[in-house]
């Protein structure tokens, strides 16, 4: 009875440490945490180009010495302030960024030793003996002699490095996306602007050529066409102001903004002024990323390599047998001999293979695309600049002609109506062009990756987790 109660007291010491070493491991507790539709919809109505987050961002690049312009948001939006605002709202920045804080928590525990394994047998003795019992308590340790964990460390940090690039490269994506449907919504509204002065400069015009032809000086059916005209570019300018408001629609979802936020854009078409003609893609946020990936490849194969090797367990292990006490350690090495860790060592060779070919085959498609997007600047630059100081200059030269010769009473109705025509579809088509050779020089500038990079930077009062702005 008295060993019976001493082996109960051994199965409570052992039971007893099993629970301090688990709570004194400081296992984390569950929280719930709820959604709160209601809570975030008002936060997001509540943001504006003069929200916290923003100004203090872009307080930030300034301070830091980054070539971006002054943000303003008092005297309306410009395109460069547009990106500011989608750096820090933007919705798929936010989870890109989310995305890689659940790569950063794998990189921070990466590498960990194993958690000690307690275990304890119980076997009787069939036969009638004074203590029937036989008790088995151990602890078992795994040693990581392979070197894996060392690797494993390594590969986590190499995947946070290629995460965080790949957030830089969605946010230079997202301002490469601000660009081209700035530009779209620019050119829409311009485009609308320049048919309202066609229609106010037509409406003198209709009402002479109406007098003219009363008078019987011009036939009714050119001072008709003029009425007609009025009428079809009143029709223009109502779709070309529907294409605007969706563009800033779109623009606002791209900012992270609300449609009732309260917004002013200042329409630009600027064109590039520096030249990137000398650069080359190795700059590239796709190409540095892709080669990111490679690394993470790299040391994703060494880990399978370590893994082959074993790992040594052992451990203390204590035994009462018939009311005998023993203690001594357990040990334990698999033998590498039968599995070897073979798949994944043929699966991790096979993805390096992939990322090596990926890296090569994106640098050869971004040469190609660069060098399309190059001929096209140089094609659309040279048709802008006859257009715009060949053509465009003998159209108004024609339009003031005709427009005196309608005023004395020479006739020449139609050939008014064809050259303000003309002269309309002219500065439409220098809009276009603008418009074309913006994006061109926008995508060439997209393909070559950012000249300037920073640290990272947290705009301080955005939203929870909308935070970190890689660059």
């Amino acid at each position: 009875m008295e060993m019976i109660l001493v082996q109960i007291s051994i199965i409570r010491g052992s039971l007893t440490l099993v629970g301090l070493s688990v709570v004194l491991s400081g296992c984390q507790r569950y929280q719930p945490r709820s959604l709160d539709p209601e809570e975030h919809r008002a936060r997001w109505l509540e943001r504006s180009p003069q929200s916290a987050g923003v100004v203090e961002f872009a307080q930030q690049l300034a301070d830091s010495g980054d070539p971006v312009s002054e943000y303003d948001p008092s005297d309306g939006i410009t395109c460069a302030e547009a990106e500011l605002i989608a750096l820090v709202f933007n919705p798929e920045l936010r989870l890109a960024r989310l995305r890689a804080g659940v790569t950063a928590a794998t990189a921070e525990h990466a590498g960990l030793w194993d958690d000690p394994e307690f275990s304890i047998d119980f076997l009787r003795i069939t036969e009638s003996v004074s203590t029937p019992w036989v008790i088995t308590p151990g602890l078992a340790f795994t040693i990581p002699i392979s070197g894996r964990l060392e690797v494993e460390k390594s590969r986590a940090d190499a995947a946070l490095r290629a995460e965080l690039t790949r957030v830089a490269e969605d946010e230079w994506r997202v301002r490469h996306e601000v660009r081209q449907i700035w530009l779209a919504w620019s050119a829409a509204l311009l485009r609308a602007q320049e048919t309202s002065r066609l229609i106010e400069s037509m409406g003198g015009l209709t009402d002479s050529t109406t007098r003219l032809a009363e008078a019987g000086e011009l036939p009714r059916t050119e001072a008709a066409l003029f009425v007609i005209e009025r009428s079809q570019r009143q029709q223009e300018r109502t779709r070309l102001e529907g294409e605007a408001a969706v563009a800033e629609q779109r623009l606002r979802m791209l900012l992270g903004l609300s449609p009732s936020a309260p917004l002013e854009l200042l329409p630009s078409i600027d064109l590039p002024n520096d030249s990137v003609e000398g650069r080359e893609i190795a700059s590239s946020l796709e190409l540095r990323q892709l080669r990111e990936e490679y690394e993470v490849a790299e040391h994703a194969l060494h880990r399978e390599i370590r893994k082959q090797y074993p790992d040594l367990t052992i451990g203390p292990l204590y035994e009462t047998d018939q009311g005998q006490s023993r203690i001594g350690f357990l040990g334990a090495i698999p033998l590498p001999i039968l599995n070897a860790n073979r798949q994944g060592i043929a699966e991790a060779t096979a993805e390096r293979e992939l990322a090596h070919a990926a890296f090569e085959t994106t640098a050869e498609q971004l040469e190609g695309s660069l060098a399309v997007a190059r001929a096209e600047s140089r094609m659309l630059r040279a048709e802008y600049e006859e257009l715009a100081s060949v053509i465009g200059p003998m159209i108004d030269r024609q339009v003031s002609d005709a427009t005196r010769l309608v005023e004395l009473g020479e006739g020449g109705g139609l050939v008014l109506l064809e050259s303000l025509i003309r002269s309309h579809d002219t500065k439409l088509n220098i809009i276009d062009l603008r418009r074309e050779l913006a994006l061109a020089a926008a995508e060439e500038h997209f393909l070559l990756g950012p000249e300037w990079q920073t640290t990272e930077s947290t705009p301080a009062s955005a939203d929870a987790n909308e935070g970190e702005v890689t660059q």
